[in-house]
Order: C-alpha cells, then sequence, then structure tokens
C-alpha cells in the first residue's frame, strides 16, 4: 500500500481512504509520511477539484474556494492538528463558510451573464444556486470520515 501510495496509484478520495482506514488499523508511525504526501498529492494535483466538479456538474465548484481554503489551511497553526490535507481544506471550507462568499464572487461576474453586468436578483439566484450545490458537494466528501483524522 505504501508504494502505490508513492507511485500515485491512488488518487482518489475514496480509494485514499480506504487506504488510511487499513493503516489506522496498524498503527504504526512508518504510515504517516506517505498517508500525508499522499493526500497533500490529491489536493495539490487538482485531483480534489476534479471530483468536487463531479459532484457539481450543474455549478462547477470554484477553484478560487478551494485555492483560498489551502492558504488558509497553510496560515492556520492548527492545522498541524491533522496528517490529512484534505480534510483539512474541505473542513476549511465548510468552518469558515467560504462558499457563500465564492458563490456571490462568481455569480456576479459578467462572463457569468453572457459579457453582461447581471441584476442583483439575478446575482441572488444564481449565487443560491451555487451555494446549494456546492455545500452538498462538500458535505458528500466530508461524509467520508466519521470523525476527523488528528494526530
Amino acid at each position: 500500500m505504501i508504494h502505490a501510495l508513492r507511485s500515485r496509484h491512488v488518487n482518489t478520495l475514496v480509494e485514499l481512504r480506504r487506504v488510511e482506514k487499513a493503516f489506522a488499523l496498524l498503527g504504526s508511525p512508518d504510515v504517516t509520511e506517505p498517508m500525508t504526501a499522499a493526500w497533500s498529492y490529491y489536493v495539490n494535483s487538482h485531483s480534489l477539484l476534479t471530483e468536487l466538479r463531479s459532484l457539481t456538474k450543474n455549478y462547477p465548484f470554484s477553484s478560487e474556494c478551494l485555492e483560498e481554503a489551502k492558504r488558509r489551511v497553510f496560515s492556520d497553526p492548527q492545522s498541524n492538528r491533522s496528517w490529512n490535507f484534505c480534510w483539512l481544506v474541505l473542513s476549511k471550507i465548510q468552518n469558515d463558510q467560504l462558499i457563500p462568499y465564492y458563490a456571490q464572487y462568481q455569480a456576479g461576474l459578467p462572463t457569468m451573464w453572457g459579457n453582461r453586468t447581471p441584476s442583483a436578483a439575478e446575482i441572488s439566484q444564481l449565487s443560491n444556486a451555487f451555494v446549494a450545490e456546492w455545500n452538498w458537494a462538500v458535505g458528500q466528501m466530508l461524509r467520508h470520515w466519521d470523525q476527523p483524522p488528528s494526530r
């Protein structure tokens, strides 16, 4: 399993969780580094964004929201509470309520409206649709952990 992690053969949320659960049963400190590296690769290689977007087909998940969550995790002194960068990022999106901000921002972009300036009602309607779908997707991903993966 360590070889599969290091060679990037395991690179989906479900596969990484399966390995993480198996490693948790082992209780060996030897698995921490490869698991940490695998989660970091998963997030930084855009696999997390790809999976989020596969869950948000109607309103593709905001890459800006995800990047902001990553920045916040890096600047958060509490981020060392977990080896799981994916869980930290998803939790940061949820706990810092990043989705409403980025939904409003994206809904207000003229490019979303054929390069015209949208009305406040249009922005609100589209923003609400983003919020609903994006929150659902983050919730679906976070449901893979019944408890926080902490050190």
